[in-house]
């Protein structure tokens, strides 16, 4: 049993488990009833991604600088209660179960799925 950390819309792996997407927003011309079907993810989970504002800095993130400082605030937001509960929750499934988190994000070292995957794996969840 594993935790993978993927790319929404990416072909699955046979043994990928249930694909949660931790994306702020749907993806654009995909009806719902196709998410899973076209590789998007099974659950919409948008309560592990960073919030509208964060989203903004992110994108706009071009030095070392602007991205560690959008790190922190992410991290902040993460340990909130409700996400820092989901994260032992998945955490705690990872060795259970098979599953995935994932963003669209093309690129992982610029994207919020590498802070959830260190976050994961600090709170001990078995990594691929």
């Amino acid at each position: 049993m594993t935790l993978r950390i993927v790319r929404l819309g990416t072909p699955r792996l046979h043994d990928e488990g249930t694909r949660i997407g931790t994306v702020r927003r749907l993806p654009r011309g995909v009806r719902k009833e196709r998410y899973a079907t076209d590789d998007w993810f099974d659950v919409w989970y948008p309560d592990l991604s960073p919030s509208a504002e964060l989203v903004k800095q992110a994108q706009t993130a071009t030095t070392e600088k602007e991205w560690n400082t959008f790190t922190r605030a992410f991290k902040a937001e993460m340990a909130e209660p409700s996400p820092r509960r989901t994260l032992d929750l998945i955490a705690t499934l990872s060795h259970k179960s098979d599953l995935s988190v994932g963003c669209y994000c093309e690129d992982e070292t610029r994207c919020h799925r590498s802070i959830l995957r260190e976050l994961l794996a600090e709170r001990g969840a078995r990594m691929e």
